[in-house]
């Protein structure tokens, strides 16, 4: 998959695109990951990106012509991939949305800044935008790291089985089970019994439960809208009842 990432700044990007699965997905050429400076395409002498709002108000706002033309160039490389803004006023970036993303042939990522981008920009160009959620970031450099890495993960052979993928929190629209290694004993605690049983149809129906219990303690708004199984509504009547004041 191709990612092609306009921005201001593509030194923040050396860091984290050069570890873990990110860096093993490239030298497995799974992924392909191309930076570019917008201000290589502005014209004048001080490769100037950004200029104050028309109307008046604090900021600045990132100039149309530049993105314009990073965009047109790079779309002509690459025709098939989706123009993605990162942008408060975006979807948020979910697991299912990431999902999408990742059934894509390539995305061209545009990092916002300082006020925004100039509106023409989305109206022209924009197939999508994508937020992380309710809050302020400097940029959108971070969330175009954020994209980068979620939809990595889900290109097959990214991760060390695709078992990894859907079994990660939000896989199956709940969140993920606890997780335990060696010692079986630290600090007084103990590593659940069904872990150490060898039963595996045992072990499944724990981690099944405890998913359920974790998501009903901090995230019940996930219940509403998951996919649950007879089994599943079995598992939330027992742990209701095994603690019916903790919501």
């Amino acid at each position: 998959m191709k990612f092609d990432i306009l921005t201001l700044f593509p030194g923040m990007f050396s860091g984290p695109f050069d570890e873990s699965i990110i860096k093993r997905a490239k030298d497995k050429q799974l992924i392909d990951i191309s930076l570019h400076n917008i201000r290589d395409w502005a014209t004048d002498r001080h490769q100037t990106a950004d200029d104050s709002p028309y109307g008046g108000g604090a900021g600045m706002v990132m100039k149309a012509a530049p993105l314009a033309a990073g965009i047109e160039s790079i779309k002509s490389q690459s025709p098939l991939s989706t123009v993605v803004l990162t942008s408060p006023h975006g979807r948020r970036l979910t697991h299912s949305v990431a999902v999408e993303l990742a059934e894509k042939p390539g995305l061209i990522i545009v990092c916002g800044r300082y006020e925004g981008i100039d509106e023409r920009v989305r109206s022209i160009y924009a197939e999508d935008d994508i937020s992380l959620g309710d809050f302020v970031l400097s940029g959108g450099e971070i969330a175009a790291m954020a994209i980068v890495d979620s939809v990595t993960r889900l290109i097959p052979g990214a991760l060390g089985s695709i078992e990894s993928a859907e079994s990660d929190s939000f896989g199956d629209g709940l969140l993920e089970y606890p997780h335990y290694t060696r010692p079986p004993e630290f600090k007084g605690l103990t590593v659940p019994d069904a872990l150490l049983s060898g039963n595996h149809e045992l072990i499944r129906k724990w981690r099944r439960k405890e998913s359920l219990r974790k998501t009903r303690a901090l995230r019940p708004d996930l219940l509403s809208r998951a996919l649950l199984t007879r089994e599943d509504r079995k598992m939330l009547t027992e742990i209701e009842q095994e603690s019916p004041h903790d919501m």
